[in-house]
């Protein structure tokens, strides 16, 4: 795996406010991340023997929180280590350690699945980002992103975002449906089952094992 220097990268996660889409949201805004959760719930559905879960950019742990209802053997990380102090306490009875997309601390095969939700689309490398999921995942991904063009209208149609086009800051990469499974199978596995809540695409893969 190529070393990553954060030095260099445009992505500041420490700068960024993860828990905006689940704090002070209005009526819309809940109904739209309730959503989410039942898509995810859906593809978990699909899976068999699934034994050890892991979350991948947890932010300050909401996410963490909805999906440990599905699974509470689920582990989860975080790059800045004051979101990682901040999920610790909302999560109290998971574990939580701070690690970088790049650089994951979890051995070869040793997670049955591995979550990445609205990550993706923060990082300079998604492809190596994604590589290492594949590293330690055993055999599924699920992973969201926002849905491009939909994402950036319907910024607009709030008024947010107009001098550059719609687009969330800290946004570097850009995928509709169909290009984020091509990028999936090219750099993880197939894609099996895809949900489109509005306005995130949400896929999960199987690792193609060698």
């Amino acid at each position: 795996m190529p070393s990553i220097d954060h030095a260099k990268l445009k992505a500041n996660p420490q700068d960024e406010n993860f828990s905006g889409k689940y704090n002070n949201q209005g009526r819309i805004a809940k109904y739209l991340v309730n959503n989410y959760f039942v898509s995810v719930s859906k593809l978990l559905d699909r899976l068999e023997d699934v034994h050890a879960a892991h979350e991948i950019g947890a932010g300050v742990g909401e996410s963490t929180a909805r999906l440990r209802a599905f699974l509470p053997f689920l582990t989860a990380s975080e790059f800045v280590p004051d979101n990682v102090q901040k999920a610790s306490i909302l999560n109290p009875r998971t574990k939580i350690f701070q690690e970088s997309v790049y650089d994951l601390t979890y051995e070869d095969n040793s997670t049955d699945l591995v979550f990445l939700l609205e990550v993706l689309e923060h990082l300079d490398h998604p492809e190596v980002a994604l590589k290492e999921l594949k590293r330690i995942s055993k055999r599924y991904l699920i992973l969201g992103v926002p849905r491009e063009p939909i994402w950036r209208i319907l910024n607009m149609c709030r008024f947010k975002y107009w001098g550059d086009l719609g687009n969330t800051p800290g946004h570097l990469n850009h995928w509709s449906k169909s290009s984020i499974i091509k990028l999936i199978e090219r750099n993880f596995g197939k894609v099996i089952a895809v949900e489109t809540p509005l306005p995130w695409t949400i896929l999960l893969a199987e690792k193609e094992i060698y």
